[in-house]
């Protein structure tokens, strides 16, 4: 099984070398970049809830997810984005692909599970050419935070479970900006970059209660504190001979900032949800973020954003006709849908930016152990084409292993 997982993940980091910027869109530049969904295709399917819990699947979101193990989980994701960018006056479009997660978890006991992995937690990209007569500026970024993450839940009943998650974060961001005038010989070039690095925790708990002989309902809540990150800034500013056609350097300096730290936010969710076993399930959830703490975190590269506290608000489901049916394959087929609505907080020329998406996914039994290859669509917006901003449509085509196997077990016979 090892072997097997090691091949499949070699052909997905090999299909999406070639792309592996994880986001296309100007909003990225403020703060630390757009913030990726942390979990599974699965999840991500059902509107982004972290409510539900079993003994086969991975929960990266709700950390008391792993003390419901049963079976080792493999677990590996990638997405393919098409993004199509209006303003009032132009459009343009993207496409992006990347590796959204890979990770492992196992039960060492019937009460106790272990999860790692790793993944992108934000991104930088993008790319804004701004010309009028007689001048030109070009901004560019590139970059993100990734998250390693060690995780440990705990069954201390049937009914309730505990977790916590143990995250490093690193990486950089790195901004350029280029300007050229017509009537100027030279030209400057500006760049800014932070290298990010420092702890973050997050805490779970998940309730689980038969309400009668079928109807089970499903609680859980997650809390992560404000911590502290490092960044370690840089700043380079270049003049250039942008009128002999070659671009060169005639002059280069290096400043000297000073290293800071900056606030990573709280983040409270909440959620509840009913539904049968191996039948149905259906839930809402709601997350509270305190990003207005980046508010002042970015000036030194004259990041202009304003940051309010920002909700998610999120509801979904899944629906197996008849999970144990050996006569007609789609009847174990698992069918997904969800909505959510985020008001990110972000506001730029005072007006907030928003995003929104619509959810849909199929869960195809292969193998053995409840294995599944998890496919996802999810339709979305994000901003505005007000007050001279970028409305960005996008549509993302996700695909996922969720691979079951046994750990652990002592063998009757050699």
């Amino acid at each position: 099984m090892i072997k097997r997982f090691i091949v499949i993940v070699a052909f997905f980091s090999a299909f999406i070398a070639e792309a592996q910027e994880n986001v296309s869109s100007p909003y990225s530049y403020y703060g630390i970049g757009l913030t990726n969904f942390k979990g599974t295709v699965e999840n991500r399917s059902m509107g982004g809830l972290s409510i539900f819990a079993d003994s086969i699947h991975i929960n990266m979101q709700n950390p008391a997810g792993y003390g419901r193990l049963r079976l080792t989980n493999y677990a590996v994701g990638a997405s393919h984005d098409r993004i199509k960018l209006e303003s009032e006056s132009a459009s343009d479009n993207a496409k992006i692909s990347s590796l959204d997660y890979l990770s492992l978890a196992f039960p060492v006991s019937k009460k106790v599970g272990v999860g790692l992995g790793v993944l992108p937690y934000t991104s930088v990209g993008y790319r804004i050419l701004d010309s009028e007569e007689g001048s030109a500026s070009l901004l560019t970024g590139r970059g993100g935070m990734n998250k390693v993450f060690l995780s440990v839940g705990w069954a201390v009943t049937n009914d309730l479970s505990l977790g916590v998650d143990a995250n490093y974060n690193f990486g950089n961001f790195q901004n350029s900006q280029s300007i050229n005038r017509a009537e100027l010989q030279y030209g400057t070039t500006d760049v800014n970059r932070s290298d990010i690095r420092g702890f973050t925790f997050n805490f779970g708990v998940n309730y689980q209660k038969m309400l009668n002989e079928s109807l089970k309902l499903h609680l859980a809540s997650t809390y992560a504190p404000a911590m502290d990150l490092d960044s370690e800034n840089f700043r380079e500013i270049s003049t250039v001979d942008f009128s002999s056609g070659t671009g060169r350097t005639i002059d280069f300096r290096e400043l000297d900032l000073l290293d800071s730290q900056f606030e990573f936010p709280s983040k409270i969710s909440i959620g509840a949800g009913l539904g049968e076993q191996n039948k149905w399930f259906v839930g809402a959830e709601y997350a509270s973020i305190g990003s207005s703490s980046y508010e002042d975190s970015f000036r030194f590269r004259g990041d202009n954003g304003q940051y309010d506290d920002a909700s998610q608000f999120s509801i979904g489901g899944f629906y197996i006709p008849q999970y144990n049916s050996f006569s007609n394959y789609l009847e174990r087929v698992v069918y997904r849908a969800g909505f959510r609505y985020d008001e990110t907080g972000l506001m730029v020329n005072d007006e907030s930016i928003d995003e929104f998406g619509i959810s849909f996914g199929l869960g195809l039994p292969v193998g053995s152990n409840f294995s599944n290859i998890n496919l996802g669509i999810e339709l979305g917006q994000r901003g505005t084409k007000d007050s001279g901003l970028i409305q960005e449509n996008f549509l993302r085509l996700s695909v996922g292993l969720s691979l079951n196997d046994k750990w652990f077990t002592k063998r009757k016979f050699n």
